[in-house]
């Protein structure tokens, strides 16, 4: 190769790295497909569990009546919600995972229990006058996201013995709105319906103090719900699932994470809250801001992983351009532009190969084995093209150095730029100290100077 061809041929070489680059776009997009499809099954599998499911109560609900301000038209009909002094949850998860072809989501089995310890004044909080309440058909009650997800009846346990929750006289309340979740677990947005099973309560306006305890039992997928229901609520969640989230605007105050499963408490005192004592059952929408979840969440999602890789895809062909563009200056042997062409493209099936093997294995074993075989076989053409034995093996050693270097960045979120700019400064020095003797205009000028040493000899004779 001739010094004059080692600048175009590093150009076109800057070239075929930037196509190449481009061409990952390809299979991000097919990435993202999976994906998609990915998630599209998983929602179908949570949907059949019973998806992610939300509690709340046991309240006391209380049909009333208010007069219209324009006497011809009805009057207005709506329920007060009573909240309990102390709100008391616990919640025990078993989780497993359900699989359909290649794609997984967590299955859970909740059990539930919901307690409330109401006082005297909670139920003779001072109603609007104008309002008109109906004590008749007043009923403690529960609300849950998916009633049809219910392994077993609800139970109501009181002073007058247990009663099966089931439907209730309020049908207009069957809709309780709540926040939507969105996919990670955190609240806002759209509404989201509670359905209300309840026992009718007509003795509740006499009575005293007294508390009540539900025990439920429900399928569901992904995430687990509560809602601070009481004026002062507090929650207690444990499970077997070893990654569990926590998320949404309610953060635990103490967890714990093993091995063998998670435990976790909140509590959510009045001020939190933002509710009062009793308020009109369309303002329970501000209870989302309440919402304490925990979600079961796969460490790393092998999609994700996949992705952050091809972000630094356009680092990593340059890099091994760089790398055989040296081997071929310092080897003396010239490579032709369909060889670079074909190193780009077993850069490309390399994440090809880590889609493909991560979706089954997860993603760090489809990195070591696409990986290993990609770096052997790059480190083979070497020794192929440069028909050099010292060439295959230095190959080897720098690719194996790139791809640890690469699969560095993908788990070293916090310091990824860190050591990304440091390789990538090695890298450079590294490449300018291997041509800090290389003639880039070598070519013409040394034919030039030749030529006029030649006539100068001519001159002076």
């Amino acid at each position: 190769m001739d010094a004059i061809s080692r600048g175009l041929k590093f150009l076109v070489v800057c070239g075929l790295a930037l196509l190449m680059s481009l061409m990952a776009l390809f299979v991000a997009w097919l990435t993202e497909d999976r994906s998609t499809r990915a998630a599209s099954v998983r929602q179908e599998l949570s949907a059949e569990a019973g998806g992610p499911q939300m509690f709340l109560g046991p309240v006391v609900l209380v049909p009333y009546t208010e007069p219209n301000a324009d006497p011809k038209q009805p009057a207005r009909e709506s329920v007060f919600v009573f909240a309990p002094s102390v709100g008391k949850a616990d919640v025990v998860v078993q989780a497993e995972e359900r699989r359909r072809s290649l794609y997984r989501v967590p299955v859970i089995r909740s059990e539930v229990t919901l307690e409330s310890d109401f006082q005297p004044e909670d139920l003779r909080a001072v109603l609007p006058a104008h309002a008109t309440a109906d004590w008749s058909r007043a009923a403690i009650a529960i609300g849950v996201s998916n009633a049809r997800a219910a392994l077993s009846d609800g139970v109501l346990e009181t002073k007058d013995g247990p009663a099966r929750l089931g439907p209730i006289e309020l049908q207009h309340v069957l809709a309780i709105d709540a926040p939507a979740e969105n996919a990670r677990g955190l609240v806002g947005g759209n509404a989201r319906a509670l359905t209300v099973l309840g026992v009718n309560a007509a003795h509740l306006q006499s009575s005293g103090a007294f508390q009540v305890k539900a025990r439920l039992n429900f399928s569901g997928a992904e995430r687990v719900t509560l809602l601070a229901y009481g004026r002062t609520t507090a929650v207690t969640m444990q499970g077997n699932w070893a990654d569990p989230g926590f998320t949404g605007p309610v953060l635990p105050q103490e967890r714990s994470v093993t091995k063998r499963g998670f435990a976790a408490r909140w509590s959510v005192p009045s001020m939190a809250r933002t509710l009062g004592g009793v308020v009109d059952v369309t303002a329970m929408g501000t209870l989302g801001e309440t919402a304490m979840t925990t979600e079961l969440v796969e460490v790393a999602d092998a999609y994700q992983s996949v992705e952050r890789a091809l972000k630094y895809a356009p680092l990593f062909l340059a890099l091994v351009f760089l790398s055989y563009f040296l081997f071929e200056v310092t080897a003396g042997r010239p490579v032709h532009v369909a060889q670079y062409v074909l190193v780009g493209v077993a850069q490309l099936v390399f994440y090809l190969l880590l889609l493909s093997f991560a979706e089954r294995i997860g993603f760090d074993l489809g990195f070591l084995l696409g990986g290993v075989a990609t770096v052997l076989l790059l480190g083979l053409n070497a020794g192929w093209v440069f028909r050099s034995e010292r060439e295959r093996w230095r190959a080897l050693v720098i690719f194996s150095a790139l791809y640890a270097m690469i699969y560095g960045l993908l788990r070293m979120e916090d310091n990824a730029l860190l050591l990304g700019a440091l390789g990538s400064f090695a890298a450079i020095a590294a490449a300018m100290f291997w041509t800090r003797g290389l003639d880039w205009y070598g070519g013409e000028s040394a034919r030039a100077t030749q030529g006029s040493h030649s006539a100068d000899m001519q001159t002076g004779a």
